[in-house]
């Protein structure tokens, strides 16, 4: 409870900027596979990018998909993948395979038809050329590289260029891990792939700003006092928006997962993993990237400047000079504590001295009086 309810007040200490390192090295580690994966394992892309010609028709119970497969080759066709899609009695055969002429997808048509015992007009087949896949991706890389010239000049503009560095550094590795899981985990690049990239592109921005907001609202002034560095400053930034990040990314991630995991995976439709995966992974790599790449790769573009270089070490000095001046405080105290002790020792020696003098003196006088008495005794006799 207490630490949720610093959490909400944004007291935490957590030291992200310090260990920057652990979480670059991290970063640097996922990205060489993901970037291994689209090297070694490529993507597999769906027909509307890979272009092809495509075969949908409910599950029959008289062939298999291994048997519909063998159907669809000997029509003459090079089958490029075949699945079953949906669950229970939505499941759908999906067989892909490369261009065919319209008297040849009608051929294999017909005969799925007749060895299924399905309607001709049950069976969906959809044609895509190869040369419409290139033209969408040649427009899609377009607009993603309008997308981002854009939010550079804004961010540039309400913040400063490094912010708009260290914003669009994050969303490039955010990009990257997704694409790489795409890769690792094999599954089709469709349509629904690119909207999931361009919705993950706003969440990543939007959690980098919230976060940079808070950090130009810290900095202001900072070069006029030598309170804090930079880093100091930056980092308790993250911990005020904390709370805030989690509970975005939580907000966000849940109904995507339940997409994923119980719509694609439990139910089986097929159709909503393409976009859920893409919105899972991008929106997990956005919330992290946000707080443990973007603001560090600020810090370390900010530190190199100058003057807050020139800054940092007025604050580490005046640090040092408070610090050797409690020393000095702590140690006149332990000299004025050793000199108070010692006059009261000298004290208590004297107040012992004047004692044993009074006793002696009051042992003489009563020795004398004694003596005095008896003299006069014997005068009188």
């Amino acid at each position: 409870m207490g630490l949720m309810r610093r959490l909400y007040r944004g007291e935490t200490n957590i030291d992200f900027i310090g260990t920057r390192k652990r979480w670059y090295i991290a970063s640097v580690i996922i990205a060489l596979v993901c970037i291994g994966s689209m090297a070694f394992r490529g993507f597999e892309w769906g027909i509307e990018f890979a272009g092809g010609t495509q075969f949908v028709f409910d599950k029959p119970s008289s062939i298999s998909l291994d048997e519909a497969e063998k159907l669809v080759e000997d029509g003459g066709a090079e089958v490029q993948s075949a699945q079953v899609a949906g669950q229970g009695g939505d499941q759908r055969f999906i067989i892909k395979t490369a261009d065919l002429a319209d008297g040849t997808a009608d051929s294999i048509k017909n005969s799925l038809a007749d060895e299924t015992g399905l309607k001709a007009n049950e069976i969906t087949v959809n044609s895509v050329s190869s040369s419409w896949g290139e033209q969408v991706t040649k427009q899609g890389l377009i607009a993603l590289a309008a997308f981002l010239v854009l939010v550079s000049i804004y961010i540039a503009i309400r913040f400063e260029q490094k912010m708009a560095i260290a914003a669009i550094g994050a969303l490039l590795h955010d990009l990257l891990l997704t694409a790489g899981a795409y890769s690792l985990i094999g599954f089709e690049v469709t349509p629904s792939t690119v909207i999931g990239l361009l919705t993950i592109l706003g969440f990543s921005l939007y959690d980098t700003v919230v976060v940079f907001d808070k950090v130009d609202e810290n900095t202001k002034g900072l070069l006029n006092s030598s309170k804090s560095t930079y880093a100091e400053a930056a980092n308790l930034a993250v911990n005020q928006s904390l709370m805030r990040a989690i509970n975005t990314s939580l907000i966000s991630l849940l109904p995507v997962g339940a997409l994923l995991f119980v719509g694609a995976g439990l139910l089986g439709v097929g159709t909503l993993k393409d976009l859920a995966l893409v919105l899972f992974v991008g929106l997990a790599a956005g919330a992290y990237s946000s707080l443990f790449l973007a603001t560090p790769w600020l810090v370390d573009l900010k530190e190199r400047e100058p003057r807050y270089k020139a800054l940092r070490k007025r604050v580490l000095a005046r640090r040092a000079q408070r610090a050797e001046d409690a020393e000095v405080s702590e140690a006149d105290e332990d000299a004025e504590e050793g000199e108070f002790a010692g006059v009261g020792g000298r004290s208590r020696d004297a107040e012992k001295a004047a004692r044993d003098r009074a006793s002696e003196t009051s042992d003489g006088g009563a020795r004398r009086g004694k003596h005095g008495r008896t003299g006069s005794r014997k005068r009188g006799r």
